[in-house]
């Protein structure tokens, strides 16, 4: 059974106290575990169909042909046109189908008119549709997941590499440090804007690639805070006590200096997490990040733009970065109270 020491205790009743944070970090940990699950609430595909008493679940299945259910085709069931015919029939047979009965990359197109369609009850387009007929709904919640997946697996690269090199030149320090002071230096100043753009005029930028790209640029500001904490740390001490028990430059960094840093480590993380967020929406919206038709905050940003009458796309996403990104921050000032305790500051 994990047992937590007093202190950390301490601090854990302390980030409950801050209610703003505490309530945030359940809506952001909701908000992931529906992203987890986007199929159940926004999908094209059924979640349950009877047919003739037989149940079948197509959600996470295999494609199901229409001949199955007595259609006359062989490829993938229309499962919102089935519906009407099962109730049209009134034969026993159901379909259940998701609160948004579409994909993020269905066109939804009606007969005499164009897209984008306004928010409608009827049509179950809760948020309306964007420019070629897609749910914005959908695209919202599956772009959701993919900017939260980034942000994190940003951070644990850019954490790795920023945690390694900067406990790496705090400690050992003289000729190492001012080498790497001098390369992190001049790698800063190469334009992070220009080599995406080369690099997405040779190759399609898939999300791996994005998060390395964006990693080669994004691990340097941890590097400077770390370097700095264990220049502090390392002259503590029981540093000095641990090299008189003989304990090696390892044993010392991992066992001793980074636990004794993991509250900066832990007060930053909610903020690269919003940073993460917002550089690959800009990156879509620029035309330089995930490819088409790919769900993005940023696709739906642009497209806000070049059709300002249709207020509900611009709206629809503009609320959605809002409430993540004041979650997220709002974790942020809690972890950092909580942590780094200031008696005259105050967060409801």
């Amino acid at each position: 059974m994990l047992r937590l020491n007093p202190l950390t205790l301490k601090k854990i009743r302390r980030f409950r106290s801050i209610r703003r944070g505490y309530y945030s970090l359940i809506v952001l940990v909701v908000m992931i575990v529906l992203s987890l699950g986007a199929e159940l609430l926004v999908n094209k595909r059924a979640l349950v169909v009877c047919y003739k008493d037989r149940l079948y679940f197509p959600t996470y299945g295999d494609m199901i042909p229409g001949r199955t259910f007595g259609l006359d085709y062989d490829y993938e069931t229309d499962y919102r046109q089935l519906k009407k015919i099962f109730a049209r029939r009134n034969e026993g047979n159901w379909v259940l189908m998701p609160p948004i009965p579409y994909d993020p990359y269905e066109n939804d197109l009606r007969k005499d008119d164009f897209p984008p369609f306004a928010p409608s009850l009827a049509s179950r387009h809760f948020l309306g549709t964007d420019a070629v007929g897609r749910d914005i709904a959908a695209r919202l919640i599956y772009g959701f997941r993919i900017a939260i997946f980034f942000s994190l697996g940003l951070l644990v690269i850019n954490y790795l590499i920023g945690v390694a090199v900067g406990c790496a030149m705090g400690y050992w320090a003289g000729a190492f440090d001012l080498v790497f002071q001098r390369l992190i230096e001049i790698w800063s100043n190469v334009p992070f804007l220009y080599v995406i753009i080369i690099i997405s005029s040779i190759v399609v930028p898939t999300f791996w690639i994005l998060i390395l790209i964006m990693a080669l640029f994004g691990w340097m500001g941890m590097t400077w805070t770390m370097r700095t904490m264990t220049y502090k740390e390392k002259a503590r001490d029981y540093v000095l006590a641990a090299k008189a028990l003989g304990a090696g430059d390892l044993r010392i960094i991992f066992r001793h200096v980074i636990p004794n840093t993991v509250a900066v480590i832990v007060t930053f993380a909610p903020f690269s997490i919003s940073g993460g967020i917002v550089a690959l929406t800009s990156l879509d919206y620029l035309g330089f990040g995930l490819p088409p038709p790919t769900p993005s905050w940023g696709e739906l940003l642009q497209q806000g733009w070049a059709n300002l009458d249709a207020w509900w796309i611009s709206a629809s996403v503009v609320g959605a970065m809002t409430v993540t990104l004041l979650t997220v921050t709002f974790i942020g000032e809690a972890i950092r109270e909580a942590f780094d305790p200031r008696m005259h500051t105050i967060y409801e």
